[in-house]
């Protein structure tokens, strides 16, 4: 039996965060890849400091000379990134920043792994592992500390971005503990919220004004007590923020991207990965399982480790959990998930449609929790494979 009782912690980072500019970036030059050509190759990565974005890795297309002028474009996309997060300070500037471009083509050592040909089926991107987890203790299946930790934030982004809010600046930090009874969520013990202003003379209890009725409004009501600790801008003064305050990365937030640390995870990235890399579409494939067997009522709380081999189409393993809460041995739906989808690199591509550029958009708030679009963005989280999977057991 799991611990019923306890508190339990997660945190979400903002747009603006450093890393988050870095994964933005990474993530718009693979768009622009895939809508180019859906079967581009893109591992991207992106560092940023004070007036400066690195912008390194491996890109491939069918066509050479489009590649070239490809290659052209990127300083403009990270410089669009940048301006649609807001950033105009002096040290880190949409416009006066320097952008520098290392991308390279695509390794052939690699690339004959994973292309395939000669009717040798495609193959993995990498070797690794990779979970996907759902639970039912909020409406999108997900749990509670991140997925809130994620609303506060992206709230506060809409009111800065609607100028409701003018002094708020795009770096920010939450972190949201909830105290669980019973194995639910019935109590904010502590929340914490750094957020970037624009003035100086700004105090951390002038920050708390504004922010405050924003994060009342996406947390549940009777969450927030009076014995609920505030901590708004703990150290004060917050007006240096983003690159030019902190250095960022892409891939440095691999815990705010998935589960907030309420699951496992494999350790690889998502950002700046195309599709044929299994740490993206094997996370994001474990994850729509997962969610799938939660909403089909086969258990309230399911984990899927997926593993894979570089070059090998098919997964090496699959494992499922339900912690106890299944309505049917753990077996059994490890035999229906491997019958339900193909889970061959190509195969989740293709399910999923992921060869499309929907990637900008998951680069911060989290890559599960979110409602799918209509143009195919979050594909992963819709719900219908449910029937499929009830049948298969």
């Amino acid at each position: 039996m799991s611990r019923q009782n306890y508190i339990f912690t997660s945190e979400s980072v903002s747009e603006g965060h450093p890393d988050k500019v870095c994964d933005r970036i990474s993530d718009a030059v693979l768009d622009s890849f895939l809508a180019a050509e859906p079967e581009a190759r893109v591992a991207c990565e992106t560092f940023a400091t004070s007036g400066l974005v690195v912008i390194g890795g491996e890109v491939g297309l069918s066509d050479p000379e489009r590649l070239k002028d490809h290659m052209g474009r990127i300083g403009q996309i990270a410089r669009d990134c940048i301006k649609d997060i807001g950033y105009e300070q002096e040290k880190f500037h949409w416009n006066t920043c320097h952008v520098l471009n290392f991308l390279h083509e695509q390794s052939a050592h690699i690339a004959q792994g994973v292309n395939g040909g000669h009717g040798k089926e495609e193959g993995a991107g990498d070797q690794g592992i990779m979970f996907g987890y759902a639970v039912d203790e909020t409406p999108e299946l997900m749990p509670a500390p991140i997925q809130y930790a994620h609303a506060i934030l992206g709230r506060l982004t809409e009111a800065r971005k609607s100028g409701a809010e003018p002094t708020l600046r795009p770096d920010a930090k939450s972190q949201l503990s909830l105290r669980y009874e019973n194995g639910r969520p019935v109590e904010v013990t502590s929340i914490v919220l750094s957020h970037q202003h624009a003035d100086e003379s700004q105090t951390s209890d002038d920050i708390r004004a504004i922010v405050e009725p924003y994060i009342r409004e996406v947390l549940p009501s009777d969450w927030i007590t009076e014995a609920t600790e505030w901590w708004v801008n703990p150290t004060g003064t917050f007006v240096i923020g983003g690159p030019d305050g902190d250095a960022g990365l892409t891939g440095r937030k691999i815990i705010v991207d998935t589960y907030g640390g309420s699951a496992p995870h494999g350790g690889g990235a998502f950002s700046g990965k195309d599709p044929t890399k299994v740490d993206r579409s094997a996370a994001y494939a474990a994850r729509y399982l997962a969610k799938n067997i939660v909403a089909a009522g086969m258990a309230s709380r399911c984990l899927i480790q997926l593993s894979y081999a570089i070059g090998v189409a098919r997964p090496l393993s699959i494992y499922v959990d339900t912690y106890g809460t299944g309505e049917l041995p753990s077996e059994e739906i490890e035999r229906a998930v491997g019958q339900v989808m193909d889970l061959t690199p190509r195969g989740i591509r293709e399910h999923l449609g992921l060869n499309r550029p929907i990637y900008s958009r998951t680069s911060a708030l989290g890559h599960f929790g979110r409602a799918p679009d209509a143009d195919g963005g979050f594909s992963w989280e819709a719900t219908d494979l449910a029937e499929a999977l009830r049948r298969a057991v």
